[in-house]
């Protein structure tokens, strides 16, 4: 596999490859299954990975949460292309979009410990990331991902396992 992988912005037409991505993680509980309509709401959030000939090998959303917080979210690749650089790829670019919409702080849920602390984040301390105005503000999300951020007790048996990390841009 020498193919170039480049990152672009994710098209209505890529939903199916997204589910198709997050299916197995889904299966395994690493990721969770959402709606097709969720898919399409948060669209522009996503990044597609692809190869030169338009393969599909990857994905990844960054979800604005706050002033100064965003979250890295449903980050997955193909099997085949575990361990090429793909993720790497995805994160970064999601990265330096954080960068540019003025975020100065990244999250992430994951079992992937060691992948995202080469990406300079580290394990968060509990509820030490926002003071309690934020706080008591972000309890009034409906977003799933900001619950598991504020590790409320709602979302506990859908992260159990998980590690709350974050990364200072």
């Amino acid at each position: 596999m020498t193919e170039t992988i480049r990152i672009r912005p994710a098209r209505t037409g890529d939903v199916a490859d997204i589910k198709a991505l997050v299916a197995p993680l889904a299966e395994q509980r690493i990721l969770m299954a959402k709606e097709t309509v969720a898919y399409y709401e948060s669209l522009q959030e996503f990044r597609i990975a692809e190869t030169d000939d338009g393969e599909v090998v990857g994905c990844g959303a960054l979800h604005v949460m706050w002033e100064d917080l965003a979250e890295v979210r449903t980050l997955a690749t193909v099997d085949a292309w575990r361990g090429k650089g793909v993720g790497h790829l995805l994160v970064e670019r999601l990265l330096e979009e954080a960068t540019a919409l003025g975020v100065s702080r990244v999250f992430c849920l994951t079992f992937e410990v060691d992948f995202f602390r080469k990406h300079g984040f580290e394990v968060m301390a509990d509820q030490t990331a926002v003071d309690p105005v934020v706080y008591s503000e972000l309890l009034r999300s409906h977003d799933e991902g900001v619950a598991e951020f504020l590790d409320l007790a709602r979302v506990k048996p859908n992260t159990l396992g998980n590690t709350r990390m974050i990364r200072g841009l």
